[in-house]
């Protein structure tokens, strides 16, 4: 029989939820820089989508980076927003299973959901780099999140990341080398913080120099207990080094369980539920309210 092993550190954080009513599931997407990404080329090439054979979409050659939103219905809607980061090793995105169907899960239990198609280090002849490019492209996307967090009906102050595999690296980056904004910045989005509030890494390639602190913002951790050792038993460590500076985190690790599971029509429980106990762990945190609970518009 499968079993699980979860830890949680509790904390309690204010609400200063509040939004407006918005529409539902998914939108266009939104490119982060419209007239065009510092770096790529100044006429990219089109993405490039290969289809597997079980189904599943990967994109690469990713030269025009972009959020695409998922709005929860205006009655669920809680002001939380994710940027979900899909993972396929710095080379592809595996947007399916680990992009939009999360994000459609999230937008459907009132966490408005980006999913974030970033620019890849290690594609075939890339120029790009994973602390300068892809780092800058999950920044700029809660810049953004954050600087239209009221038009969108999202509080400001309840963004958070969520990565797999490759994209759970890019969203511990940006969990941990954000920062305040630039007063002086000729691009008014570069003003804004690009401070997560909370990360969700699931199975994550872990960063070698984490530079963790007191300020780290709060984690949910979750992998297979059959993973690669550097996941199956990074992700513990990471655990502690969290709680050590009293940073709040929770850890699941499901046995019998390899890596990729994300959220897939194929998945059995326990790590089904994977997405519910993210659910919960939100609202311990405060992060999740209702628009009457806040007394908001809607």
């Amino acid at each position: 029989m499968k079993t699980i092993y979860s830890v949680r550190q509790p904390v309690a954080f204010l609400s200063l939820a509040f939004f407006v009513s918005l529409g539902s599931a998914q939108q266009a997407p939104i490119k982060l820089w419209p007239q065009g990404a510092p770096g790529s080329p100044q006429t990219p090439t089109p993405g490039i989508v290969r289809t597997t054979p079980q189904g599943d979409h990967v994109v690469s050659n990713v030269h025009e980076p972009s959020i695409t939103p998922y709005f929860p219905p205006a009655n669920t809607a809680t002001g939380a927003a994710i940027i979900v980061a899909p993972g396929g090793g710095h080379s592809e995105l595996w947007v399916d299973h680990e992009g939009y169907a999360v994000s459609k899960w999230l937008s459907d239990h009132g966490v408005a959901a980006f999913v974030l198609k970033y620019r890849l280090a290690k594609d075939k002849n890339s120029t790009y780099t994973i602390e300068g490019t892809e780092l800058a492209d999950i920044e700029r996307a809660i810049r953004i999140v954050r600087g239209r967090s009221k038009e969108w009906g999202i509080n400001a102050e309840h963004i958070g990341v969520m990565g797999f595999s490759a994209g759970g690296e890019l969203a511990e980056l940006a969990s941990t080398r954000y920062d305040e904004g630039m007063p002086s910045a000729a691009d008014p989005i570069d003003r804004v913080s690009s401070k997560p509030n909370f990360q969700a890494l699931l199975y994550p390639a872990l960063v070698r120099d984490a530079r963790l602190t007191g300020e780290t913002p709060p984690a949910f951790l979750a992998c297979g207990g059959n993973d690669r050792p550097d996941i199956s038993q990074g992700l513990p460590e990471l655990y502690l080094a969290l709680t050590r500076l009293h940073v709040p985190a929770e850890l699941h690790i499901y046995a019998g369980i390899g890596h990729g599971f994300g959220v897939r029509q194929t998945n059995t429980a326990p790590v089904s539920g994977w997405t519910t106990l993210l659910l919960q762990w939100l609202d311990a945190q405060g992060f999740l309210h209702s628009s009457k609970a806040a007394g908001a518009p809607g």
